[in-house]
């Protein structure tokens, strides 16, 4: 990625651009990259000087010495200085956006300015180099302005960073390295998203907090990934505990999930596999949809990133898109992982109402491309209660890999579901006439099995005894009404839906088949 950074780079300034944006944080990778197109340039018998400005410094050359005996910290007397430069150059600017924004005193003469250099750098071999995190270009400048942004670091370049923390450990006699070729390939799948600074950040941190590093250090990489999460604002990092064993029923979801865990493996593309795009959970509230999108992330040893739709509107122009622009690149940035977008159908109501000033439907738009368009391994995992609200144009293939419908739990669900809140709670399920509760709960919900359980406890909490019995738990049946029957129609209607729509979570009576550790561990091999 650095090579084409490189390279398309250099077809810009041969071909004598006039200005060229950098979209990048990493002042220094990019400057190294700057260098070294530089040095291809010498080498080719063509060199050309190079200048940095910073609002701090001014402009200074190659060694670091001031450009000019006057002050060049201001933006006007920089711009004056490249105007006024006979030779061949490049100017890089770090952080040169601020200085063009409406609300800058200055901003009408620096455009202005720019706007008279432009003609006279075009076929100079003089060129300006923005170098910022951020792409804010005026109106005025638009047509003028060439944007390059800067890939993250390839897996080459991540590798090295693991191996200079290698290095660093072990000239310390006291730290201990322990990293096979496998362990090393799981780090460095593990930083793919951070920026080369993030990645020795949180390698060196490992290597202070454990005096070394080893394969399990992957969790300092998650770590540092989850802040970025937070810094963003509008994703939630959420702690993925749980896994397909703490989940009743629905064998089929489970099998598809582990067959998509494969699917990331470099194995899978040599064997011409795409990336797994995503998947719809629609169905009853409270069958475990939310939950299958945490166990996802937990079983695959993932990342979870909660996308709150309701976040990204804001009330200024423009400010909802970028919103949803900038939290689709975090979750690129720190892919690969699971991006959950909990109960969809609302976040997208109003699209296209009478109430829709059209800012819905443009960031809906921005959505539906990204998730047809995205070559980043983000797994989306959408879900929904009402399918209804759903826009038709985001159920079609291309966009998700399968919309599956979780039913209400069938009998034996409900006994392992049962089973499960039961063991969870410090309860042996032999003590229980657990198909005596499975009889009475027919049509209960996973979380309405699980609140028979808590409304059991209290109940045998205030008994003299204090021990959970069967009746307890019976009682509790009795008295809680089931969404199944307090709205049955609506059930019906989307159980209808679908039959012909959906793929189901789980076929009644199946036996879940739970692959052995040895399966377990060669999907997990193949992740890594």
């Amino acid at each position: 990625m650095a090579t084409t950074f490189v390279n398309d780079l250099g077809i810009y300034l041969r071909a004598s651009y006039p200005i060229i944006t950098i979209v990048s944080s990493e002042e220094d990778r990019a400057r190294e990259l700057i260098d070294e197109l530089l040095r291809q340039e010498e080498t080719a018998g063509r060199p050309r000087k190079l200048f940095v400005w910073t609002i701090s410094r001014g402009l200074v050359d190659a060694r670091d010495r001031p450009a000019s005996k006057e002050d060049t910290r201001p933006p006007e007397r920089a711009l004056a200085f490249a105007a006024g430069y006979g030779e061949e150059a490049l100017f890089l600017f770090k952080d040169f956006h601020p200085y063009l924004k409406d609300t800058s005193p200055g901003a009408a003469l620096l455009i202005r300015q720019l706007r008279d250099l432009v003609p006279e750098m075009k076929g100079s071999r003089r060129t300006l180099l923005w170098l910022s995190p951020l792409l804010q270009i005026p109106p005025e400048l638009q047509k003028d302005v060439t944007v390059v942004d800067l890939p993250l670091p390839a897996e080459s370049e991540y590798r090295q960073v693991v191996e200079q923390a290698m290095a660093q450990a072990r000239a310390n006699p006291a730290a201990i390295v322990e990293m096979d070729e496998d362990a090393i390939d799981a780090i460095v799948k593990a930083c793919q998203g951070l920026t080369r600074s993030e990645a020795e950040n949180a390698l060196y941190k490992a290597v202070v907090s454990r005096h070394g590093l080893a394969a399990q250090d992957v969790q300092s990489i998650l770590d540092e990934k989850e802040q970025i999460i937070r810094k963003s604002g509008i994703l939630e990092y959420t702690a993925a505990v749980e896994n397909f064993s703490g989940i009743g029923g629905l064998g089929q979801l489970k099998r598809w999930l582990r067959q998509r865990n494969e699917g990331f493996s470099q194995k899978a593309r040599d064997f011409g596999l795409p990336n797994p795009r995503g998947v719809m959970l629609v169905g009853v509230p409270g069958c475990g949809k939310s939950l299958c999108a945490k166990a996802v992330a937990s079983e695959w040893q993932k990342p979870l990133l909660k996308f709150d739709l309701g976040r990204v509107f804001a009330g200024l122009v423009g400010e909802s898109e970028e919103r949803m622009r900038r939290a689709l690149s975090v979750a690129e940035n720190v892919a690969p992982c699971v991006l959950w977008i909990d109960e969809m159908e609302k976040g997208l109501a109003g699209i296209g109402g009478a109430g829709d000033s059209g800012v819905a439907t443009r960031v809906f738009g921005t959505l539906l491309t990204w998730m047809e368009e995205k070559t980043h391994p983000v797994f989306v995992v959408a879900t929904a209660n009402n399918i209804d609200l759903l826009p038709p144009e985001l159920l079609r293939k291309g966009r998700l890999d399968e919309i599956f419908f979780v039913d209400l739990p069938d009998a034996p669900a409900r006994a392992e579901i049962l089973r499960i809140h039961l063991e969870r709670r410090q309860r042996a399920t032999n003590d229980y006439d657990i198909p005596a509760v499975v009889a009475t709960t027919d049509g209960f919900s996973g979380a309405e099995l699980e609140e028979v359980v808590v409304d059991a406890l209290y109940e045998a909490y205030s008994s003299p005894e204090k021990r959970l019995k069967t009746e307890h738990l019976l009682g509790s049946a009795h008295e809680i009404i089931p969404l199944s029957r307090s709205r049955a129609s609506d059930i019906e209607a989307l159980r209808q839906w679908a039959n012909i729509n959906c793929r189901m979570a789980a076929v009644s009576g199946e036996p879940e088949h739970e692959p052995d550790s040895a399966t377990r561990r060669r999907a997990r091999a193949l992740d890594i």
